[in-house]
């Protein structure tokens, strides 16, 4: 008979723990483009990083970059919003 051992506690993965968006801070403009105002953000996922940069006010920055987290932690979750169609018979004529 073989032996048996308990299952050892998992450690938090990186899978583990949602995206959050840890700073918000206005930045230069990439090359090329207008002097208009441009945010560079950064979010997270344990140690895994997500680092952009997006222009517009700084409220509809944050509100864009919410809305982005909000989606990575669904499709994270296997929530997404997806439609599964089932096909329907074709019709004989």
């Amino acid at each position: 008979m073989a032996d048996v051992k308990p299952a050892l506690p998992k450690t938090a993965s990186a899978k583990a723990q949602p995206f959050k968006v840890v700073s918000t801070a206005k930045c230069d403009p990439p090359d090329g483009a207008g002097d208009d105002d441009w945010y560079r953000y950064v979010i997270t996922q344990g140690s895994n990083s997500i680092v952009g940069r997006r222009q517009g006010s700084l409220s509809s920055v944050s509100a864009a970059i919410e809305e982005e987290v909000a989606r990575l932690n669904e499709r994270r979750m296997g929530k997404t919003g997806r439609v599964h169609l089932t096909p329907s018979p074709k019709k004989r004529g």
